[in-house]
């Protein structure tokens, strides 16, 4: 596949450098290429089978409109767009293109939302739950979107009509070079439960996106990782 990587950044880099081992023909923009969406013009895309984008939150949506109109399919690991999810899905239902998005690529914490999953039943049994986050001074949005989506997670599997889901705050830390923590704790007046996923690296990042970009090939419509972890 031909891709274009949107970002220079830690994960963008390690995006490309996961691409080019499996094979791929890789471009990559940084920030400075893809000024008012530069890089993104019709013409630029004509021979791009898809885009995979981890920029910033503040020009994901632009690069998001970009490539759609465009009608290159598009996965983004972008975070802190979460308020334009029903405008992304109607411009991809439009142009009839392929979009995929997660908060986290990572199999491990795909994993780890299937574990909260389970123990969001503690809270129709007197337990209260709170969610901790940590990642590095750089990371510009907070909670981080992984937070978010396990705070979803267990909002949904323990039922939205439990009073003590009100009580599931997301307090989040910014501090060093921290990669990415997250940790459920649930606790009654008998026990407390933790919950926690550690990622050592962003290699996981990396790699399930490029996974998700060679699984999108050849779809139209709007998808996230889930649909992609439930085949891998």
């Amino acid at each position: 596949m031909k891709l274009l990587i949107l970002g220079r950044g830690k994960t963008g880099s390690l995006v490309a450098e996961v691409a080019a081992a499996r094979k791929h023909h890789i471009r990559v923009a940084g920030a400075a290429e893809n000024a008012a969406c530069a890089a993104l013009a019709p013409e630029k895309l004509s021979d791009i089978d898809a885009v995979i984008d981890f920029t910033a939150p503040h020009c994901v949506l632009a690069n998001i409109e970009a490539c759609v109109n465009a009608g290159k399919n598009m996965v983004v690991g972008t975070t802190g767009w979460d308020k334009d999810i029903d405008h992304v899905r109607t411009l991809v239902a439009q142009h009839k293109t392929g979009f995929l998005y997660a908060a986290n690529f990572s199999v491990g914490v795909n994993l780890f939302f299937d574990v909260a999953r389970a123990a969001a039943a503690a809270l129709r049994h007197d337990y209260s739950g709170q969610i901790f986050e940590r990642h590095h001074l750089h990371k510009k949005d907070a909670p981080s979107g992984t937070a978010i989506a396990i705070q979803q997670v267990i909002r949904e599997s323990s039922g939205h009509g439990s009073h003590q889901y009100d009580d599931l705050e997301i307090t989040s830390f910014r501090e060093g070079e921290v990669v990415g923590l997250h940790e459920v704790v649930l606790e009654s007046s008998a026990d407390r439960i933790y919950l926690c996923h550690d990622a050592k690296s962003r290699r996981g990042f990396a790699e399930g996106a490029v996974r998700a970009a060679e699984w999108l090939a050849g779809k139209k419509g709007f998808y996230d990782f889930k649909d992609v972890w439930r085949e891998l």
